[in-house]
């Protein structure tokens, strides 16, 4: 009854959308105010009248808190059972829409990857009506053809690999007889399964949270604040764009894929076959972890690198740690400073793949081999052509979208002026083209939509690579870490600790790997860490949260990890650094 008569205050603008203010620690109210009080407006005004009216007297407010609470479990139980279908919004979420009668939502998300996924969901808690144009690819790369359906085949590749290695059983106590068989298609099958569960579940989510799943691609018209769904010609008139169309693999000249017998990780994600000899064309993340895969389950691998040395993005030390441990114990070999001038398929048990090289400074022919299969790891481009990007006077750059620090689209690179209302997040921007970056950068745009000015700190965000074992990294190498030094004048200090030293690493029997931690001397702060050893991935976040939070090696070498543990390898680093022992 209290809610039915409260009238809207005249001098509230239909369009304000700022969130609503926290109410003062003396207020009979904690916390931030019920989103669903009012679905036409957040302003702060608004949010002091409503706070008035509902503390008049004890009464009103006891019966108002309790009529709140009830309707809380109604909507929470009913978004519950929301219709699953993308195209249905969920109808306990309909009246909650912020968006006034000038637009159809407050955000249009292009692009249903994990950034726009996370953008979504961080649009809606903070009660912004949202739309998601999945495009037909709800998951993106990350979900479909990524991050999730690698990780099942190295973890079933990897299972294979531990039950073959004899010599590491036997040191365990472990005997296996007879031979370690595998289904191909068994393998395949979990990769896939896996990917359309993670899918569903991702899809559910946005459905119940009462996002509008659009199945079209979504394209810019050329016109402020306009979305058409390409599939249907349909044009949405949305407050604030969040392009994130994500990227799709780097494929060079002279290079032929029939995602046969020459494929990229699409392809490969398929595992329509296991060759005898697969040549991988390029030895980043993405090469390293399918050699690892291949070489499990019976491949000889060769790698094809055009710069001087293996994983060229990685840390010096690590990579030749990696070396050692990842590629010249096992059937692998390689050829650096060369281009795959000219690739051509051929047919699975019948003709192989034809690889032609030439000498990445000369560019003469310096070798052709014949392989079973071809895998192109050369990295991947931005998804952003036929966007509509140029109607609104966007200039790329190979494809990548100008941003600024707020996600804010710019119109070019150098230069560039900001393009309102328009934002950009993921592999299209080029800042960092990882799954769980996009979704950093997605929430991110959203606290700047919201009027909460927020930066993301590229340099805090960890990677890994899933090989056996892991290799993981949290900001700038040695190498540029000596640069930013020198520049910004300052000391780096190095510390490193050891698994062979480790108890747990120790039990396990996978004693190899280390773990480096760069230090600012004249701050403490940490600046980098870079880890190869048994769960590096896992080891990382407290290094990356440690960037984060600007935690020194002082501090951290004081903070008491679980013994024994993996985490252990880290406390040895971190006591190093100020001159302590770890037992």
């Amino acid at each position: 009854a209290t809610l039915a008569t409260t009238k809207r205050d005249p001098s509230i603008s239909p369009s304000c959308r700022r969130p609503s203010p926290r109410p003062s620690s003396s207020s009979p109210i904690a916390g931030p105010l019920p989103s669903f009080l009012c679905c036409c407006c957040h302003c702060e005004c608004r949010g002091k009248n409503l706070l008035n009216r509902l503390t008049t007297n004890e009464t009103t407010f006891s019966f108002t808190m309790k009529f709140l609470s009830f309707a809380f479990v109604v909507v929470s139980s009913v978004s519950a059972f929301a219709p699953t279908k993308p195209h249905v919004r969920s109808t306990s979420f309909s009246a909650l829409s912020m968006a006034d009668g000038d637009f159809d939502f407050d955000v249009a998300v292009i692009g249903c990857g994990v950034g726009g996924h996370g953008a979504a969901l961080h649009s809606r808690a903070q009660g912004l009506s949202t739309a998601v144009f999945a495009g037909g690819d709800v998951g993106g790369t990350c979900v479909n053809r990524g991050c999730v359906p690698s990780k099942a085949l190295l973890a079933a590749s990897g299972r294979v690999r531990e039950m073959k290695d004899q010599p590491h059983l036997s040191s365990l106590g472990i005997e296996v007889e007879g031979e370690v068989k595998f289904s191909r298609q068994g393998i395949a099958d979990h990769a896939q399964n896996l990917a359309s569960r993670v899918k569903g579940n991702l899809e559910n989510s946005l459905v119940g949270l009462g996002c509008e799943v659009i199945e079209g691609r979504g394209v810019l018209t050329g016109q402020p604040h306009e979305v058409k769904d390409e599939a249907t010609g349909k044009v949405y008139k949305v407050k604030d764009i969040i392009l994130a169309p994500g990227s799709v693999p780097f494929v060079p000249p002279g290079v032929q894929v029939d995602e046969k017998t020459v494929y990229t990780s699409d392809g490969a994600l398929e595992l329509q076959f296991v060759p005898e000899w697969v040549a991988i064309i390029g030895s980043g993340y993405i090469g390293l972890e399918f050699s690892d895969v291949y070489t499990a389950l019976g491949s000889e691998v060769t790698f094809i690198e055009a710069l001087p040395n293996l994983m060229p993005t990685f840390d010096r030390e690590i990579a030749k740690q990696a070396e050692r441990m990842l590629i010249r114990d096992r059937p692998i070999d390689y050829r650096t400073g060369v281009f795959a001038a000219e690739v051509i398929p051929g047919v699975q048990g019948e003709k192989p793949v034809t690889i032609k090289m030439i000498d990445a400074n000369t560019k003469e022919h310096v070798e052709t081999i014949e392989v079973d299969a071809a895998m192109v790891a050369t990295g991947r481009v931005p998804n952003t052509a036929n966007m509509g990007l140029e109607a609104m006077g966007i200039e790329t750059q190979r494809g990548f979208v100008a941003v600024n620090e707020k996600m804010q689209v710019l119109t070019k690179h150098e230069g560039g002026q900001v393009v309102p209302n328009v934002y950009c997040i993921g592999d299209a921007n080029g800042k960092m083209m990882l799954a769980h970056a996009a979704s950093a950068q997605g929430i991110s745009a959203i606290e700047n939509i919201v009027g909460r000015t927020h930066v993301v700190n590229h340099d805090a965000i960890p990677a890994a690579c899933f090989t056996h074992p892991e290799i993981a990294m949290v900001g700038p190498t040695e190498e540029q870490a000596i640069e930013k030094a020198k520049a910004e004048g300052w000391t780096l200090g190095k510390s490193q600790g050891n698994f062979r030293a480790n108890s747990k690493a120790l039990a396990e029997g996978e004693g190899n790997g280390i773990a480096k931690v760069l230090f600012n001397k004249d701050t403490g702060k940490v600046v980098a860490v870079h880890i190869i050893g048994l769960h590096a991935a896992d080891l990382i976040q407290e290094c990356a949260n440690a960037v984060a939070a600007g935690t020194t090696v002082q501090e951290l070498s004081m903070m008491v990890h679980t013994h024994p543990t993996l985490s252990e390898v880290m406390d040895e680093a971190f006591k190093g650094a100020v001159g302590m022992s770890s037992h």
